[in-house]
């Protein structure tokens, strides 16, 4: 039975590994002791973003690792975005520096754009609030400067790689037929109720790897936002349990190695020792067919999308607001 790669190839000739440690959600004691675990079993991939506050922990772990010997840059595969906030030619580069400071690394492998839309410059803030509660958006977004600063960073050897985050066909399309440097990868919401088909497809047409965020369908932030109940929770889907227990796996497992062996990254996030470790073992088995394909039967289409942004306030008002 075929094996499932371990890392894709990115248009830069650059290994990717299929897996990544996502740390969104997570930052402080409990991140840095989660990301000790998760290079102890093997990970390399770690997947992180200016808005998450959290980049300044994982540097303190990987000046550790790297300043011990215990593994080389070259091993690793670090992947941060720029903020809506800086969502604008003349902030880029500002804002890849300071990740590369908080990082306590001279580059990265890949850098992203985190989404279509811009916030107005609030200095340090992240979200500038206006008084109605609302997200200020800067409607003043040019994709294509901002794609042409980005491939400056490339040339000027910050970052290895660049991509995107949470942009629509139309938009990535508009880049592709400008840009000078490829778009290396997608980063999107995608799990077993909401698997994007076409989206994938266009990507995979156009020599853009995918990586998928929220793989396990994000339960905690589910429940946060009031969708409990408009999305169920997969890893109690009675198919993937049935599935689960066929292969005497896990349904995290189960969830993961259905995106995987498709040839789609994923970046799934714990600060759980025990599920750190579970969630790599994913490389010495093999999905049959027909579960794959009870497991594509699951997918909802768009209204099991959890990370629709409307969580931010006044944000569909802007002009490139993606869904």
């Amino acid at each position: 039975m075929a094996q499932t790669n371990s890392s894709v190839s990115l248009p830069t000739g650059q290994q990717m590994p299929i897996l990544g440690f996502g740390t969104w959600n997570a930052s402080g004691e409990e991140l840095e002791a989660a990301l000790d675990a998760a290079l102890e079993a093997g990970y390399r991939h770690i997947d992180t973003a200016a808005v998450y506050e959290n980049e300044r922990f994982i540097g303190n772990v990987l000046k550790n690792w790297l300043d011990s010997g215990r593994i080389k840059r070259s091993d690793l595969f670090i992947v941060t975005k720029v903020p809506p906030s800086g969502n604008r030619p003349g902030d880029i580069e500002k804002w890849l520096k300071r990740s590369l400071s908080n990082l306590h690394l001279s580059y990265l492998d890949l850098y992203l754009v985190h989404a279509p839309f811009a916030y107005q410059d609030a200095g340090e803030e992240f979200l500038p609030i206006n008084e109605k509660g609302e997200i200020m958006i800067d409607t003043d977004t040019d994709h294509l400067q901002i794609w042409s600063t980005m491939e400056n960073q490339v040339l000027q050897g910050r970052t290895k790689a660049i991509g995107l985050s949470n942009f629509n066909i139309a938009q990535i399309k508009r880049i592709l037929d400008n840009a000078k440097l490829p778009v290396s990868n997608l980063q999107i919401e995608l799990h077993v109720y909401f698997q994007q088909n076409k989206l994938v497809k266009f990507c995979q047409d156009n020599d853009i790897r995918i990586t998928a965020y929220s793989p396990l369908g994000s339960r905690g932030f589910v429940e946060k936002i009031g969708k409990g109940d408009a999305v169920s929770d997969s890893l109690k889907n009675v198919t993937v349990l049935e599935i689960a227990e066929k292969y005497e796996k896990t349904p995290g497992q189960i969830l993961l190695k259905h995106i995987i062996q498709k040839g789609i990254v994923t970046i799934p996030k714990s600060v759980n020792p025990l599920r750190i470790k579970q969630n790599i073992d994913l490389f010495d088995w093999q999905l049959e067919a027909e579960d794959v394909d009870k497991l594509n039967a699951l997918d909802m289409g768009e209204s099991a999308r959890v990370c629709d942004f409307s969580f931010f306030k006044g944000v569909s008002k802007h002009p490139e607001f993606p869904f």
